[in-house]
C-alpha cells in the first residue's frame, strides 16, 4: 500500500476466481475519502489479447485526485481464456466491489464503469446485460446485482461482424473469438444489440483518424442510444487515433471530462437540475425585461 499524492494505492488486492486462478485488482483511494463516495471501475484495452490493470494507474490516479474511488480490475485475456470468460470476470469485479462496498468506502448504487477500447467494448456490454446468465460467470459474489449507474467508453467496439461483410462502425468478431465466431455470437457479444430506454448514462469519447475502431462505432451507439431514449453524451476529438486516451497531454482532460460527466450523472444530478432550473428563471426574467411596456 503507498501514499500517491494524495491517493492511497493498493496493488494486488483478490477480488475473485476465474480459470483456475484468482484474479486481482488495484484500488485508488482518495486520502480521506468519505464513507459512500462514486467509484469507477476501471479496464484496460489491448484488443482484448494483451494488457494489464497497470495501464490504467494514471487514469486511476487522476480520477482519485477528483474524488472518486477507483478499482482497475484484470480480466483473463483471449490467449488464456476464449471469450466470454473476458466479460464473467468484469462482471465479478463489478460484484466484488458491491459486495464490499464499506470496505471500499463506496455507495454501492453509484458504482460507474470506464473502459478503453476492447476494455470500452467490455463496459458498454456489462452495462447493458445486467442479470443475463450467460454474461455473469461465476467468479465470485454470486447473487450480487452487477447494475453500474453509468459508463463510459472511449473508442470503443459496439459491432462485430463476421467474415468480409464488414458493417458500418464493426470490427472483426475473430479478434475475440478466434474461429469460433458466428454471426449469432458476433451479435450476441456486440454491446449495441442491447441498448433499450434503460441503458445507464452512457459517455463515449472517440477521434476522428481512429484506424483502429472506426469513429463510427461510437456513433452508431450513440445514434442507437438517443433513438431508444437513453441517455448519452458523445465528444469526437478531431484528428485524434486510436489510443489518445493515454497521452499525456491528453489522459487528464479526458479523466477531466469523464469525472464531470459523472458528477451531472451520478454523484450529484440533483445539484445540475437546481442551477437549470435557476438559469432557467434568470432567462426568462431577461425575457420579460427586455418587452417593452404597453400603455
Amino acid at each position: 500500500m503507498a501514499n500517491v499524492d494524495g491517493i492511497i494505492v493498493e496493488e494486488g488486492v483478490v477480488f475473485g476466481h476465474g480459470g483456475g486462478r484468482e484474479l486481482r485488482c488495484d484500488t485508488y483511494t482518495p486520502q480521506g475519502a468519505a464513507p459512500g463516495s462514486a467509484s469507477v471501475l476501471l479496464l484496460y484495452g489491448g484488443g482484448w489479447r494483451m494488457g494489464e490493470r497497470g495501464r490504467m494507474r494514471e487514469a486511476g490516479l487522476a480520477l482519485g485526485k477528483r474524488g472518486f474511488v477507483c478499482v482497475a480490475g484484470e480480466y483473463r485475456l483471449t490467449p488464456e481464456s476464449p471469450w466470454p470468460a473476458q466479460i464473467h470476470d468484469v462482471k465479478a469485479s463489478i460484484r466484488w466491489m458491491r459486495a464490499n462496498a464499506s470496505r471500499l468506502r463506496i455507495d454501492p448504487a453509484k458504482i460507474a464503469v470506464q473502459g478503453h477500447s476492447a476494455g470500452a467494448h467490455l463496459a458498454l456490454l456489462a452495462a447493458g446485460t445486467v442479470g443475463m446468465a450467460e454474461f455473469e460467470g461465476d467468479g465470485g459474489n454470486a447473487g450480487v446485482s452487477t447494475e453500474v449507474a453509468a459508463v463510459i467508453a472511449v473508442y470503443p467496439p459496439v459491432l462485430f461482424h463476421v467474415g468480409d461483410d464488414r458493417l458500418s462502425g464493426s470490427v472483426p468478431a475473430n479478434a475475440l473469438m478466434g474461429a469460433a465466431a458466428t454471426e449469432e455470437k458476433a451479435r450476441a457479444a456486440s454491446p449495441i444489440t442491447y441498448v433499450t430506454e434503460k441503458f445507464p448514462p452512457t459517455f463515449l469519447l472517440h477521434g476522428t483518424a481512429d484506424s483502429v475502431v472506426p469513429p463510427s462505432a461510437s456513433i452508431r451507439m450513440n445514434e442507437a442510444l438517443t433513438k431508444a431514449g437513453a441517455p448519452v453524451e458523445m465528444h469526437m476529438y478531431a484528428g485524434l487515433p486510436h489510443g489518445f486516451g493515454r497521452l499525456p497531454s491528453m489522459l487528464d482532460m479526458v479523466q477531466g471530462e469523464s469525472a464531470n460527466f459523472l458528477e451531472r450523472r451520478v454523484v450529484a444530478p440533483a445539484r445540475l437540475q437546481g442551477e437549470l432550473a435557476e438559469l432557467q428563471a434568470l432567462m426568462a426574467s431577461m425575457q420579460r425585461a427586455a418587452v417593452p411596456a404597453t400603455e
